[in-house]
């Protein structure tokens, strides 16, 4: 009786603790065991090129799971014969391995055991999850997940990237706009009895989810698959490493295209190797050569240190300060104008021409310019490329810097400094990200991380058009002429290094179009090409990117004829070529 008491006594104390003295705060623990948290899913947003063609969508899909526990021999009510029929598991096992394609032992290893959890198969269709369901096997269900799909499989692979298994994104547009791409996840919290089971009408709170943005890019997924074929055919015509085309908007900076001769497919990126998950105009810097010698002789002008007619003597091998510079292929010794000499390309005339500033002064052109800057484009930044200070220079580099050599840059960083002087001198930061749209429609414009900038004089630019078109009329870019446009541009060839020193080449150009109001900036690179380099040249690459461009934007014929400068102060009696 003694030990009855008080044992009711205990019982009687923790009744009225808890239904007196702490009520409230046991009535919330019961509610806290008994609420069950579940995460809404936002839906990823798409990326769509200029156009609002899709570029990278989700899509419905469903991860097929097991509980191994209970996969068993069952019985299933047959409504013909009103009966119960027997299912075995191994003709059901047998069915599901045919319809998930996964040889029957491998299935069965994943269906059979004792683990409460196990995937059986990732991302399958709607309709392979429900011929999976029909089967009726215990303990298989499916759990709805979002799949990427990338229409245009490896077209602008590189610039959109893809994402993993948790629908993250891991390179590209994919992640360096995930957090706009994923939008935020909501919740839904209910109760469940003792059971597992939710309670019928208990109340419940929802957080519903914010849908990622959708972001539009600036690029043409049109102008991508053209410029795509054309480098890939070049690189294959070379035997090269690899090749890029970047495609710029004059006016605004817009890229329309950065292609890559080998291009990721997001939907399989380990078939391609990792140097080229990310644009090579974005990650590869190299000697540009003499594409360089726009800056030198732009820098030139803008000083009013030299005028675009002014008399040189150029010989092909000159020592300047007991450095020996020559040319890359013999020749007399002319009388030139300074727009001859960036025509012919000659690098003797290229240096006459960089002395007439200071170290420190063509420098800061040079930065000015962008060189050794990282580019943000809202993607992964660009390299830099390798650039010292003027005061760092050795005694060759104070020379060779004139002409594109003792520094590297990416195709990138040449397409922006070719847009400025396309552009009246204004250089315009680069971009690819265009706006992100909410699931309202409402649009939200990128902001780009730097402002508009000029660099050159709008004069200055104007002069280097002038010469530019010499490069194409008369000088070493004689194939990308266009019947009724006026083009401009420059080629180059920078030696390549290696492990052990200078053991290749890139040969580059970078043209302008059309010259009257121009509209388009094409850069082309080939990087360690095969064969005789005299025979090397992508100047007709360019042309037929640039002809599509004219044909599908529309662009007008010019309505001026060829503004570009003798060569020649006086006709020489033996011409290079």
């Amino acid at each position: 009786m003694v030990l009855l008491m008080v044992c009711l006594l205990v019982l009687g104390g923790r009744l009225l603790f808890i239904q007196g003295i702490d009520a409230d705060n046991q009535a919330q623990q019961a509610m806290d065991r008994r609420t069950r948290p579940v995460t809404l899913a936002p839906e990823r947003g798409s990326i769509l090129d200029r156009n609002d063609e899709v570029l990278a969508e989700s899509v419905q899909r469903y991860d097929m799971v097991v509980d191994q526990r209970l996969v068993q021999d069952s019985r299933v009510w047959d409504d013909e014969t009103s009966g119960y029929v027997d299912l075995d598991i191994d003709e059901q096992l047998h069915e599901l391995s045919e319809v998930l394609d996964i040889d029957y032992p491998e299935l069965k290893e994943l269906m059979v055991g004792e683990r409460p959890y196990r995937i059986v198969s990732r991302g399958v269709t709607p309709e392979v999850k429900k011929e999976a369901l029909d089967i009726g096997i215990p303990g298989l269900v499916s759990e709805p997940v979002a799949e990427r799909s990338y229409p245009n499989g490896a077209v602008a692979g590189p610039i959109i990237g893809f994402a993993g298994h948790d629908g993250h994104g891991l390179e590209g547009v994919e992640r360096s706009q995930d957090e706009r791409l994923s939008g935020e996840a909501g919740e839904r919290i209910f109760e469940i009895s003792a059971d597992g089971v939710r309670i019928p009408n208990a109340s419940f709170s929802e957080t519903p989810a914010v849908n990622g943005n959708d972001v539009r890019l600036t690029i043409d997924q049109d102008v991508s698959w053209f410029a795509q074929e054309a480098i890939a055919a070049k690189v294959d015509e070379y035997s090269a490493k690899w090749g890029n085309i970047v495609v710029m908007d004059a006016k605004t900076g817009e890229l329309l295209a950065m292609a890559d001769s080998e291009s990721v497919d997001p939907t399989d990126p380990t078939d391609t190797d990792a140097e080229f998950w990310r644009p090579t105009a974005m990650s590869q810097a190299y000697e540009p050569g003499s594409t360089g010698k726009a800056v030198t002789f732009a820098s030139a002008l803008d000083e009013g240190a030299v005028t675009p007619e002014q008399k040189w003597t150029v010989p092909n091998k000159e020592t300047f300060n007991n450095e020996e510079i020559s040319d890359s292929m013999p020749h007399d010794t002319f009388d030139m104008t300074t727009a001859g000499i960036f025509t012919r390309s000659y690098n003797t005339g290229t240096v006459q021409v960089a002395t007439e500033l200071s170290a420190e002064e063509r420098w800061k052109h040079m930065k000015d310019f962008g060189i050794g800057e990282p580019i943000d484009i809202g993607m992964t930044t660009v390299n830099p490329g390798l650039f010292t200070s003027w005061e760092d220079w050795d005694r060759r580099q104070h020379f060779t810097t004139a002409f594109g050599q003792g520094y590297s840059l990416t195709t990138l960083h040449t397409t922006r400094i070719f847009q400025a002087l396309a552009n009246g001198g204004k250089m315009m930061p680069p971009r690819i990200i265009d706006s992100y749209i909410d699931e309202d429609g409402i649009e939200t414009e990128w902001d780009a991380p730097t402002e508009p900038k000029q660099v050159v004089s709008e004069e200055t630019a104007d002069e280097m058009l002038k010469f530019m078109e010499g490069v194409v009329q008369e000088g070493t870019a004689t194939e990308a002429q266009i019947d009724g446009y006026r083009v401009g541009g420059k080629t180059g060839t920078g030696e390549a290094a290696g492990d052990a020193g200078y053991d290749g080449y890139t040969t580059s150009f970078t043209g302008i179009v059309p010259l009257d109001d121009p509209q388009f900036v094409v850069s082309v690179a080939v990087h360690r090409p095969q064969g005789d380099w005299k025979s090397w040249q992508v100047t007709d690459t360019a042309a037929d990117v640039m002809q599509y461009l004219l044909s599908k934007y529309s662009i007008p014929p010019s309505d001026s004829g060829s503004q570009h400068y003798d060569v020649f102060t006086e006709d020489p009696q033996e011409r290079p070529w």
